[in-house]
């Protein structure tokens, strides 16, 4: 593989650490601009987003084998591109530490390089099954989790108790979150016809959405989503399914009264908004969709931009979001640790802390709260997450019923038929194994006539 796919890996995982760049949004503009060919763009992608799953993994080993407190972020950036090559990769130890040291050559200097050069030697001396026995064998069974897959403590923990796994069953938990996801489309309702999306070139049929198709590999290789027609002029989107679930399942939930207007609170970047936007004119009603953030209102504006009726894009907080008027469906897509989608975000399980979730928590309470009090009599509240954590999903909402006897929780199964859901499901927890998507959490709540 060529020396610059390892630069753009590199850059990449320098941004990332350095400027709290966004990996998903770096990279393909980074293999675009370096004119990589398929081959090298499959490399670069792989030692970018492993490199920074496998970030726990990889440091651990690094640490093992250096005699350094602490090492320059580039030199570890470096290192931790050898060492997934060498641990994870089927590529062979000679030209892994090869590559490594000329790498370290170009980004931090002769003399790191003779650094590097020899971690790399010591961590090329055992395949990664032997490390994980030299690494883990004084470690409690947890942290033993945390070395061999690459995860925090405390994102086990909360993921053993949100699936409710003990040591072993939380295994294939953690090992799809290592998994990269499928690249999963949607054709967006109004805009374009799933018949017309799998009749477009390596793409078939999603399990669980009736919009999704699933883009197939070829030799490996996917096509680049950005490469079909219907991405580019926005009548197809890229959207996981289970995402596209959350918004069907509002919109499949039964209203008492004729409808008018529809509420997404929390719209960026807009992809369950233009499902929304898609169904709302087969219900005579007009979508509203909120966004705090200027930048990923602009998102939800494109998203939208060929949109059926005539949807609207308003950039506020949605608990500052004064008006008169009353919604019969409102979406409350609530920020949160993201902890569902790790599959997604390579990076993200680093950047969480604990103490991120009560903050986190305040804001989906008071967001909810806002949606009560806009919300008109017979309507429905839409809450979900792309998290699993209790204290995101059932705390919330548990809350949120005693504190409002007006409410009541839906039947889930009988808006998601397809997912064959125990009759009177107050919640879909979706599983990234049993599924094969992003875990999203969702509650429909009624508001009582």
């Amino acid at each position: 593989m060529s020396f610059s796919a390892r630069l753009v890996a590199f850059e990449v995982m320098q941004a990332v650490h350095n400027d709290d760049a966004y990996s998903n949004l770096l990279l393909p503009a980074a293999i675009t601009n370096a004119k990589l060919d398929p081959r090298d763009s499959g490399f670069a992608t792989e030692l970018t987003y492993g490199g920074l799953r496998r970030q726990g993994s990889l440091d651990a080993v690094i640490k093992a084998c250096s005699d350094r407190e602490d090492i320059d972020s580039a030199v570890h950036d470096v290192l931790r591109i050898g060492a997934y090559q060498l641990l994870f990769m089927r590529v062979p130890d000679h030209a892994a530490v090869s590559e490594t040291v000329d790498l370290a050559r170009k980004v931090v200097g002769v003399g790191a390089s003779k650094f590097v050069n020899a971690v790399m030697r010591q961590v090329a001396t055992k395949d990664w099954p032997a490390w994980v026995d030299e690494l883990t064998k004084d470690l409690a069974p947890v942290e033993k989790l945390s070395i061999e897959y690459s995860y925090p403590v405390w994102v086990i923990r909360v993921l053993a108790d949100a699936y409710k796994c003990d040591g072993e069953t939380i295994k294939p938990i953690l090992e799809a979150g290592n998994t990269p996801a499928p690249i999963s489309l949607v054709a967006r309702p109004g805009q374009f016809e799933l018949a017309d999306l799998l009749a477009l070139p390596q793409v078939e049929k999603g399990k669980w959405s009736p919009l999704a198709g699933i883009m197939k590999r070829v030799d490996g290789q996917s096509m680049k989503p950005g490469d079909l027609t219907a991405i580019q002029d926005n009548r197809v989107g890229v959207q996981d399914e289970g995402s596209q679930l959350v918004a069907l399942a509002l919109v499949n939930a039964t209203v008492d009264q004729p409808e008018s207007s529809w509420l997404d609170m929390c719209a960026g970047p807009g992809g369950k908004a233009a499902i929304l936007a898609g169904f709302a004119p087969q219900h005579n009603a007009q979508l509203t969709a909120i966004e705090p953030i200027a930048g990923r209102a602009r998102l939800v504006e494109n998203s939208l931009r060929n949109a059926p009726g005539d949807p609207q894009v308003i950039v506020i907080d949605a608990r500052e979001f004064e008006t008169t008027q009353k919604f019969d469906r409102i979406l409350v897509d609530a920020p949160c640790t993201g902890l569902g989608a790790l599959r997604r975000r390579p990076e993200a399980r680093w950047r969480k802390q604990p103490s991120d979730v009560a903050v986190l928590a305040k804001l989906q309470t008071e967001l909810l709260a806002r949606a009560a009090q806009l919300i008109k009599a017979g309507g429905v509240i839409g809450y979900a997450t792309c998290s699993p954590h209790i204290a995101e999903t059932d705390s919330i909402v548990n809350d949120f019923m005693k504190n409002n006897p007006g409410f009541e929780l839906m039947d889930i199964s009988q808006a998601l038929p397809q997912l064959n859901l125990p009759t009177g499901s107050t919640a879909m927890r979706l599983n990234p194994v049993v599924h094969e998507t992003d875990g999203m959490y969702l509650a429909l709540i009624k508001k009582s006539n």
